[in-house]
């Protein structure tokens, strides 16, 4: 027989779905009368729950906000969603890094023994990525938790990688051996960081496109991560660079256009005013080319202040433009 404290939670599960419950509906659901809903009803209002009764020939139930919060009621998936967002946080920029880790230590303590461990199974490392807004990429639950159980337990991970290209997919690879290292999140993608055997060199791999093999292999001892840091050489490869976490072209110019305009599209660039209308950008790419390419996405008159590599790379893509519009022209 149902209690009377887990029908209270099944209702107040039912209710946090939608926002209006018609009673008969709830009785369906729970299996228990129109009265023995009304009554489960007036027991959560005394618990702190602000229920609103709707009116209609059916008549029904709305849980509306109140102005203090009253316990809430999670499933498994939401546990391990809400603990790893919260892990999540230091990379919001928000300022909510420690309350954050408050907030987790307090979900951790009555968390059932069951979700503690899928929970711990997941460790991973944020990185702030500023750039741009990326598309998120959806990875499942289980690919993570195998993925971080690998690289605790450090041993070898076998997985089936999924191409970047259609082309590339029709192509049957063998599957990759790596030693896993770190697993990390950034501007919406999940990533692993390993040691490819097979390639002998660090590799990043996009998460989404991992399917793992099971069993595991063999135990290996951990290799320091080029520079120490998993963050700093994980955003220093984004910028392709094998180094110091830093682009390995940067050049410096004055804009047309107030700072107001360019902050929000600069990236990691500084932005500083110069004017009502005029703004200086120091910013990088990964090559001189790339460098200048981006800068014309202001769409405005470009002074380069240095290095003299940048003005270059304006006259040789001016060239290719050239040539481009030529060929266009004539056809």
């Amino acid at each position: 027989m149902t209690t009377t404290t887990s029908r209270l939670l099944n209702l107040l599960s039912l209710l946090q779905t939608r926002r209006d419950w018609p009673g008969s509906l709830l009785a369906d659901r729970l299996s228990i009368s129109a009265r023995t809903v009304r009554r489960d009803i007036d027991r959560l209002r005394e618990m702190g729950y602000r229920i609103h009764a709707t009116q209609g020939p059916d008549g029904g139930y709305r849980l509306d906000a109140g102005t203090e919060l009253p316990p809430l009621l999670f499933d498994d998936d939401q546990v391990i969603a809400l603990a790893v967002a919260l892990q999540s946080a230091t990379a919001t920029g928000v300022g909510i890094a420690e309350a954050a880790m408050r907030a987790l230590t307090t979900v951790r303590q009555v968390m059932p023994s069951r979700l503690q461990h899928r929970l711990n199974a997941v460790q991973f490392t944020t990185i702030d990525i500023r750039p741009g807004a990326a598309v998120h990429a959806t990875v499942s639950p289980e690919v993570l938790i195998a993925l971080s159980t690998a690289t605790r337990a450090h041993e070898i991970l076998r997985f089936d990688y999924e191409p970047s290209s259609t082309a590339a997919a029709s192509v049957a690879l063998p599957p990759r051996r790596v030693e896993p290292h770190h697993l990390t999140t950034a501007g919406g993608y999940w990533y692993l960081v390993a040691w490819d055997c097979d390639r002998s060199d660090w590799r990043i791999f996009r998460a989404d496109r991992i399917n793992p093999r099971t069993p595991t292999g063999p135990k290996f001892t951990p290799r320091a991560v080029p520079g120490g840091d998993v963050a700093t050489f994980v955003a220093a490869r984004f910028k392709g660079s094998h180094g110091e976490n830093r682009w390995p072209c940067t050049g410096k110019v004055i804009l047309d256009r107030p700072a107001s305009y360019v902050r929000p599209f600069a990236g990691d660039g500084i932005v500083e005013a110069l004017g009502p209308t005029r703004c200086s950008l120091h910013t990088g790419a990964w090559s001189w080319i790339g460098l200048a390419a981006s800068l014309n996405q202001f769409d405005t008159d470009i002074e380069v202040i240095e290095p003299p590599e940048l003005t270059e790379a304006f006259a040789q893509l001016a060239d290719r433009n050239r040539t481009t519009a030529t060929t266009l022209g004539s056809q």
